[in-house]
């Protein structure tokens, strides 16, 4: 795929997928319980956070991904079921088994074979986003998702924005892969930081891949775009990164899935990091001339973590010094001082190590636009990398002072 390939508008789901979402009463107002659903058992692929306290659905979730293949999920905002213990588990079940029902009951009517909710139970994932530490109210997910396979449809939309938190806009993007398409449904604004996964996504493709061929590519698609990513150092305790492909619409090429794939999750990635809690502009750092590219990626995810760097992107102001702090503090790279160039926006900016004369009054203008973009060469060797964030604004702040209370 070429990377100027057009993403479709409007987005849709691929063959064989269909999606609902409702209010339940978890949130005051908007959606925030979502069904997705395969017409037949697709190969599945799936990436859990690495926290030492991953909510319920992620424990659940990886023991149902054992098998590669998922035909349902359920997932709710609002609660993400974590710290809640054994209890929180049979919660999520319940969920899975829920949602089962639905799954069921839509299928046949759907003029297909009537599938055993019990059987296809044991191919729905759960997901869950919200508050830590509170059990989920069940009574309202039972009464809630009563009836919701009825409104199970090719809209993506009601979904998606059933499975946002302090998102401020549904995430949802397609791509076209020969006679497939692939679909990335996510969520995500705050405690985001790569340890796999970084938030909520969904892809969908009715391409035909298996299942050691998806996990790879997956694999791959987040190396390029959400390990790159880092809203507020914060790794989520219910992030999951999960691919399905019901292979509706037969083989494609392999390499064109993969940067398809890719594609998706690096869009899906920036605008997770343009819409971060109280943000107003992506940031990228692009590190080249580094000793290896583990390096490069230390680097970059330094400048773009500083929260004077952050707040520089936010306030327009050309202090190109805090450029040199956050690659200097890097004490475990092999920097040579004298060596590191820095661009920002375009406009050189240091030289050797040291500030050159450029026009502050043009940098704080591009600085005020979106994306900013810094550059940095090390000069020690071929290593490169890059990583993706956001400013830092006291919506942040004010996002996150009362969370659990709001």
């Amino acid at each position: 795929m070429q990377p100027n390939e057009p993403f479709m508008d409007p987005p849709r789901l691929p063959r064989g997928f269909f999606a609902a979402g409702r209010n339940v009463g978890l949130k005051t107002e908007d959606n925030d319980l979502a069904l997705f659903l395969s017409r037949r058992p697709a190969a599945a692929a799936a990436l859990f956070t690495r926290n030492h306290f991953p909510g319920a659905p992620v424990t659940l979730g990886r023991q149902r991904m054992r098998r590669g293949q998922l035909q349902g999920l359920v997932v709710n905002s609002a609660c993400s079921n974590v710290a809640t213990g054994e209890a929180g588990l049979e919660d999520a079940r319940e969920m899975a088994s829920l949602a089962a029902r639905e799954f069921a009951d839509f299928l046949g009517e759907d003029g297909k074979k009537a599938h055993d909710a019990e059987a296809l139970e044991e191919r729905v994932l759960v997901g869950s986003t919200g508050v830590i530490g509170r059990r989920l109210p069940m009574d309202r997910i039972r009464e809630g998702i009563r009836g919701m396979g009825s409104q199970l449809g090719t809209d993506p939309w009601p979904a998606a924005r059933a499975i946002m938190t302090t998102d401020s806009r549904p995430k949802v993007f397609s791509l076209q892969v020969g006679d497939a398409v692939v679909t990335a449904v996510g969520k995500g604004a705050g405690m985001i930081a790569p340890n796999m996964a970084t938030m909520l996504v969904y892809l969908f493709t009715d391409a035909s891949v298996e299942v050691p061929e998806l996990q790879a590519a997956l694999r791959e698609a987040s190396r390029s775009s959400f390990e790159l990513l880092s809203v507020d150092t914060d790794t989520s305790t219910s992030d999951m990164v999960v691919a399905l492909a019901n292979g509706e619409a037969g083989e494609v090429d392999h390499r064109a899935f993969v940067d398809a794939l890719t594609a998706l999750c690096t869009r899906v990635a920036e605008e997770v990091a343009r819409d971060g809690e109280g943000a107003t502009k992506l940031v990228r750092v692009l590190v080249d001339g580094a000793a290896d590219s583990s390096e490069a990626r230390t680097v970059a995810r330094s400048v773009v973590e500083s929260p004077l760097m952050k707040t520089m992107a936010y306030g327009a102001d050309p202090n190109v010094g805090r450029i040199l702090m956050a690659v200097g503090k890097c004490v475990g790279c092999r920097i040579k001082p004298e060596r590191v160039n820095a661009a920002v926006q375009g406009i050189e900016v240091i030289r050797g190590g040291r500030s050159v004369d450029f026009d502050e009054s043009r940098v704080r203008e591009l600085l005020g636009g979106d994306p900013v973009e810094i550059r940095i060469e090390l000069g020690v060797g071929t290593g490169q990398g890059r990583a993706l964030g956001c400013d830092l604004t006291a919506g942040y702040i004010e996002e996150n002072a009362a969370y659990a209370s709001s």
